[in-house]
C-alpha cells in the first residue's frame, strides 16, 4: 500500500465497517516500520486491502476488506496469504486477529488458511455491539 492508495482504502472501509479507519489512521499506522499494508488493484482501482502490526514473532491482523464490487474472486484469501507470507519473511511465526462472531464469510475463510478459535472478547465491536472471536495461526 501506498499513501496514493489510501483515499481508495478508506473508501472501502466506510462501505463495510460500522467504525471505519480514517485516512489519517492509515496514513499514520503506515508510518510505522512494525507495521505492513497490502493492496490487491483490479485496473488500478483498490480491490481490496489488508494490514498487520508486528511485535517480534507475533502479527496482529488488524484489518481484511475487499471492495463489494470485487468479492467472490479469491481476493481476500491471496491477501490474506500474502501478508502472511511477508510477515514470516520479517521473522513473524505467529498470527492473530479479532473477527465479528457473526462474520461466518470470514471466518470460513481464516479456517482455510489455518486459523483457529482460541477465545472471545465480549462486547468487542460497537454498532452493533458483538463478541469478538480471537483466532491465531501458530507456526507460519
Amino acid at each position: 500500500m501506498t499513501v496514493d492508495d489510501i483515499a481508495q482504502v478508506a473508501e472501502i472501509e466506510r462501505q463495510i465497517f460500522s467504525i471505519p479507519w480514517s485516512e489519517k489512521a492509515f496514513r499514520d499506522s503506515m508510518e510505522s516500520d512494525n507495521t505492513i499494508y497490502i493492496v490487491a488493484k483490479e485496473n488500478d482501482n483498490v480491490a481490496g486491502y489488508a494490514g498487520m502490526y508486528l511485535s517480534f514473532e507475533e502479527g496482529n491482523i488488524t484489518n481484511v476488506a475487499v471492495n463489494p464490487l470485487s468479492r467472490r474472486k479469491g481476493i481476500g484469501e491471496k491477501i490474506v496469504r500474502d501478508i502472511l507470507n511477508r510477515a514470516y519473511e520479517k521473522g513473524v511465526r505467529d498470527v492473530f486477529l479479532e473477527v465479528r462472531e457473526t462474520n461466518s464469510v470470514a471466518i470460513a475463510l481464516y479456517e482455510k488458511i489455518g486459523f483457529k478459535e482460541e477465545g472471545i472478547r465480549k462486547n468487542f465491536y460497537d454498532k452493533p455491539r458483538e463478541n469478538a472471536l480471537i483466532m491465531w495461526k501458530h507456526n507460519l
